[in-house]
């Protein structure tokens, strides 16, 4: 099964995203609270699957997005985002993600995207 980081600001968020995907069989690697750790992370654990909330303090979603892709341009990064970002998703679709997960989110949908990148 895949290894997957978590990035989310909210610690809730992250607890509930590593509860569905443990549940499913995935091993979650790491969790940070903004975009500048997640980018650390990556190149530290080498995860096969990166959750990245969009709006964090710091550093955000999008421009951790485009740091991981330039460090690794074949990362697998799936967004979460809250309702009404479509600007935002285009962006992120553009600097390289491969899904988004709109929040709230159900737990088939997280494993549906997850699932997709393999």
């Amino acid at each position: 099964m895949a290894k997957i980081l978590i990035v989310d600001d909210a610690a809730f968020m992250r607890i509930s995203i590593k509860n569905m995907l443990t549940k499913n069989g995935y091993e979650v690697v790491g969790e940070a609270e903004n975009g500048a750790i997640g980018v650390e992370l990556y190149k530290e654990l080498q995860p096969d699957i990166v959750t990245m909330d969009i709006t964090m303090p710091e550093m955000s979603g999008l421009d951790a997005l485009k740091e991981i892709t330039k460090i690794d341009p074949q990362s697998k990064v799936v967004m979460v985002s809250a309702m009404g970002q479509e600007a935002m998703v285009r962006e992120a679709i553009v600097s390289g993600a491969k899904g988004f997960i709109v929040k709230p989110f159900k737990e088939e949908g997280i494993i549906a995207a997850i699932k997709k990148l393999g």
